[in-house]
């Protein structure tokens, strides 16, 4: 590789950055945590997209691995990083000396090698192992993924949970129960179908009180605030009566932005929320089986359906595409076609 169109690392500072050239002009990237994440950066993403990737397939599968983590560092959390080590071992203690050209002929040992993974963890796991040999894909190292190849035959095809929406009787005898810090906002999230990330992240500056409806501009994930994955799940929800009387019993905090926040003024963790106030709530109240906190979401569609709103409008408001809805909600839907002919029938009589 010509001198001038190796990258080289420097320090920024928040960590670490590469430069190189490239069409006559030098280019920056930045927000590396260490020099050698920088630098594999340039060589395994950047390099090969000028035709000068030292990368071949004679590297291993654990060569490779770590090329690909390196360089995927810069874009993920850490806690993604972790996860993909966890479910990268079973396939490097495996495979990880096996060169690539050799693994991509290896369909037939791959094939019988996932057959022995326990059932609950084989997911995650082959997600993990194709995720980094599609990057050996892209970068015309190996013509297909193994992996990928490996998967013939029927899919074993899981049992779709049966949703049970909560009725708002139901919602109200456990807000009763989680008492004024937390029944409020199961009732908003029940009245909004708000997801339990993004109902922690709303902030006051959401609530346009004028207009009557609630912003969706953030979500917690991963303990941190971040922005929605899709334009879809920005949005704007109707606020309803029940949801309005759900932030007037909320005291604004000095401490805080967030209009359902944690006792000490931070956004509340759903996973906690759940183990000691949720089930316990819902034990009091009497309601089995358990139900989850994303479940008031149902309750939401639900509600919006028998109100005869659309499938297109509720998809608006949930943040989720009609087919979505139509693959989770289908008894629902059955359920609101009545509701729509018997508007359209009474609309053709009115005329």
């Amino acid at each position: 590789m010509p001198a001038e169109q190796r990258g080289s690392a420097y320090r920024t500072r928040g960590g670490w950055g590469v430069r190189w050239y490239e069409r006559g002009r030098r280019r920056f990237r930045s927000g590396f945590t260490s020099k050698t994440a920088a630098l594999a950066c340039f060589r395994d993403e950047i390099a090969p997209r000028l035709g000068l990737s030292t990368a071949s397939p004679d590297l291993t599968f654990a060569e490779f691995a770590e090329r690909f983590l390196a360089a995927h560092a810069a874009e993920v959390d850490p806690r993604t990083i972790r996860s993909l080590r966890e479910r990268l071992a079973r396939p490097l203690a495996e495979f990880g000396d096996r060169r690539l050209d050799d693994l991509a002929r290896s369909v037939a040992d791959v094939a019988a090698w996932q057959a022995t993974l326990p059932e609950g963890y084989r997911p995650k796991i082959l997600g993990a192992f194709a995720q980094v040999l599609d990057r050996a894909v892209a970068w015309k190292l190996i013509r297909e993924n193994p992996v990928k190849l490996a998967k013939t035959g029927r899919r074993r095809v899981a049992r779709r949970r049966e949703i049970e929406p909560f009725t708002r009787e139901e919602v109200d005898r456990v807000a009763v129960e989680l008492g004024p810090l937390y029944g409020p906002m199961i009732t908003f999230a029940a009245e909004t179908g708000l997801r339990p990330g993004e109902l922690a992240a709303l902030e006051w500056r959401d609530v346009d009180r004028g207009a009557a409806v609630v912003y969706v501009r953030r979500v917690i994930a991963g303990g941190r605030v971040k922005e929605p994955k899709t334009e879809r799940s920005r949005r704007r929800v109707p606020l309803t009566r029940r949801a309005t009387a759900a932030l007037d019993s909320q005291p604004r905090r000095l401490d805080t932005r967030l209009v359902f926040p944690s006792p000490r003024g931070g956004p509340v963790d759903m996973h906690n929320f759940a183990r000691r106030d949720w089930h316990p709530a819902l034990d009091a109240a009497g309601l089995t089986p358990p139900r989850r906190v994303y479940d008031l979401r149902h309750s939401f569609a639900s509600n919006a359906l028998a109100a005869g709103i659309s499938l297109y409008e509720l998809s608006r408001y949930m943040g989720a595409s009609v087919r979505v809805l139509e693959l989770h909600y289908a008894h629902l839907v059955r359920d609101a076609e009545g509701t729509a002919r018997a508007k359209l029938d009474a609309h053709a009589a009115s005329v």
